[in-house]
């Protein structure tokens, strides 16, 4: 077993790390950053397409309650432990865990999908279109948490690189269906295309996790102390990012309220830009960050001085990546989706919106990399206080600004309530030596 075990993060530097896995990120994650950028192509703004995202919105929430166990979670300094004091326990908690994770998902999935499917058919102006999109997103929700657990199991073992491999060859089998079948499927070809990407990534997976860490992994229920361990911190984060998931669809349906053809397709284009920078730093330092720092526990300096270097090379970094995405919005935007079915009304809407979305993308990047901090040091009693603390601030917020500045006050208020969570994330850090300060309680 430890003879698969790959260099723990800290081994090696933590942006030589990132930046190793930078490439990789690129080479085979692009395709996540260019899908939106594809969609508004070949679809443009339309209900059908505001229906899709609606109801995307709605899944990703409902797979919150999964995902959110695995992708920088507490499984990570939870298995980080198991790996150092007892690897040969390391395949049976594992596969512990999947056991627990697709019983979760298929009830999960079941649940969410008939209440999507009796709202969609007596609400939606196009239940048909509803009743095509919704046993796929279902079905789509069980594989994305079967992935995420995968991701957190190599991740804990320091295997970063597996991930973008994966998920960038299931996002380049998903956009391939999607230009095939874009003509004869419409917006339902989008979570078909998904899925067979999500079951692409598992596959791949699944074979770096038996080949490469000897991992082979039987499905149970289960529950040695890990285990049990793991349930009780990841409870309350799943607790925390459950609430905060709202945010997104509460985001869509406020869109309605600006009175724009296609605001909530509009709004989405807008934030994916603006998420950008963030989204290489998860991709690249923040796994990597999240190891390191659950190493770091038993010497508590460290962990401070880390995560402070962190927080301030993110925040220099996302500022001025967010200026100049500022500067050069318009020719951007354009660049980006004046094409195909998006006209050029859409676009500007776009490129107005951008601005007070970028605002929000440095206390994004700081949030990120607090909440990280917390859950490296199982401190995840806050993580529910901060979720309604979280959709509160972006329900009130979103409320003040949207009569007064339409799409742009919904992204003004996503980028209010990142500023307010940060420094409450900073606060609320724990800053006392030794171990006993950094447990919660139930929690050995």
């Amino acid at each position: 077993m430890t003879a698969n075990r790959a260099p723990l993060a800290s081994s090696r530097g933590l942006a030589r790390t990132a930046l190793m896995l930078l490439p990789l990120q690129a080479l085979f994650r692009g395709g996540e950053a260019v899908l939106p950028l594809l969609l508004a192509t070949w679809f443009g703004r339309s209900t059908e397409t505001d229906l899709y995202y609606l109801l995307a919105a709605y899944f990703v929430f409902a797979a919150t309650l999964v995902t959110g166990a695995f992708q920088d979670s507490a499984i990570v300094p939870v298995l980080v432990e198991v790996d150092a004091s007892h690897p040969e326990e390391l395949a049976g908690i594992a596969g512990a865990l999947l056991g627990h994770t697709l019983a979760v998902a298929v009830g999960l999935a079941v649940t969410m999908g008939v209440l999507a499917a009796a709202g969609t058919l007596f609400l939606s102006r196009s239940p048909v279109l509803a009743m095509e999109l919704v046993p796929v997103m279902a079905v789509g929700l069980v594989a994305t948490a079967v992935r995420s657990f995968y991701v957190g199991l190599l991740n804990a073992r320091a295997r970063f690189s597996a991930h973008p491999i994966a998920s960038g060859l299931g996002m380049g089998l998903a956009i391939a269906t999607i230009a095939l079948g874009r003509d004869a499927l419409g917006v339902v070809v989008i979570p078909i295309a998904l899925l067979g990407g999500e079951l692409l990534a598992i596959a791949i997976l699944a074979i770096l996790c038996a080949r490469g860490l000897g991992l082979r992994l039987v499905p149970t229920l289960a529950r040695p102390e890990p285990v049990r361990r793991i349930f009780t911190l990841v409870r309350l984060e799943v607790v925390g990012s459950l609430i905060t998931r709202i945010n997104p669809a509460i985001d869509q349906f406020m869109s309605r309220l600006a009175r724009v053809v296609g605001g909530g397709t509009l709004l989405l284009c807008a934030t994916n830009v603006a998420s950008l920078p963030t989204s290489i730093l998860q991709a690249t330092l923040f796994p990597v960050f999240l190891t390191r720092l659950a190493e770091q526990v038993p010497r508590h300096d460290a962990f401070l001085a880390t995560t402070k270097r962190t927080l301030a090379a993110t925040s220099v970094l996302l500022v001025l990546s967010s200026a100049t995405l500022a500067t050069f919005r318009t020719p951007l935007c354009r660049l980006l989706f004046l094409h195909g079915a998006m006209d050029d009304a859409g676009v500007a809407a776009i490129a107005d919106t951008l601005p007070w979305a970028l605002l929000g993308v440095a206390p994004f990047g700081a949030l990120l990399v607090l909440a990280r901090a917390h859950v490296a040091c199982q401190n995840s009693r806050i993580m529910p206080s901060m979720g309604l603390l979280n959709a509160t601030c972006n329900a009130l917020f979103n409320m003040a600004f949207v009569g007064r500045l339409g799409l742009s006050g919904i992204a003004l208020s996503t980028s209010v309530t990142y500023v307010v969570i940060a420094v409450v994330f900073w606060i609320r850090l724990p800053r006392r030596r030794g171990r006993d300060s950094l447990r919660i309680t139930g929690v050995p």
